[in-house]
């Protein structure tokens, strides 16, 4: 993507607040073999720079991992103990791009996840929702993305084997993103 068209999106360099009333960074994890839980993180910090190209434009996120939430008690404190994230030892979950690459619709975000103290590389893949300027002047960017983790390599290896064979939480997580930024005044 060219300076040109960067400036066709609506986008405009310099830095963009993640607006974290109007975004979800939510995930999908098998259970049991047979459904799906989904969950999400309330409280996200992000910013994204944009820079005159896509190859200088950067995205950082810190998400706190008490904040995980599925919508049962239970299972959220079990996940936040030390069997999962361990949110007394490693309190955030953060990531940091290394590259963005795509055009005006799609786009690959590549950098660094961390969890647990253990960071990999991973790859979202997504789509660009448009700019769009509110009621009150404030210039909004939208954004869609995700990728699938293994979360055995983040050190998440908790599990239970089930009667029937198998085990109760796969191992493949997807992470998704439904984002909105604010251009920095």
């Amino acid at each position: 993507m060219s300076v040109t068209t960067i400036e066709a999106t609506g986008l405009t360099q310099g830095t963009w607040n993640l607006d974290t009333s109007h975004s979800t960074v939510g995930f999908v994890v098998r259970h049991a073999g047979i459904s799906k839980v989904r969950g999400q993180f309330t409280e996200v910090e992000g910013a994204l720079t944009l820079g005159e190209t896509l190859a200088e434009t950067s995205v950082t996120a810190t998400i706190q991992a008490a904040s995980f939430s599925t919508g049962d008690a239970g299972r959220d404190g079990h996940v936040k103990s030390a069997d999962f994230f361990d949110v007394e030892v490693f309190p955030t979950l953060t990531f940091v791009s290394s590259a963005v690459s795509g055009d005006e619709e799609n786009f690959e975000l590549t950098g660094e996840l961390t969890i647990r103290g253990i960071s990999k590389t991973v790859t979202f893949k997504g789509e660009f929702n448009g700019v769009a300027v509110d009621p009150f002047g404030a210039t909004r960017a939208g954004f869609e993305a995700k990728t699938v983790i293994s979360r055995k390599e983040f050190g998440l290896t908790w599990n239970a084997a089930l009667e029937a064979g198998g085990v109760l939480v796969s191992d493949k997580v997807t992470i998704t993103l439904d984002v909105a930024f604010v251009k920095a005044a």
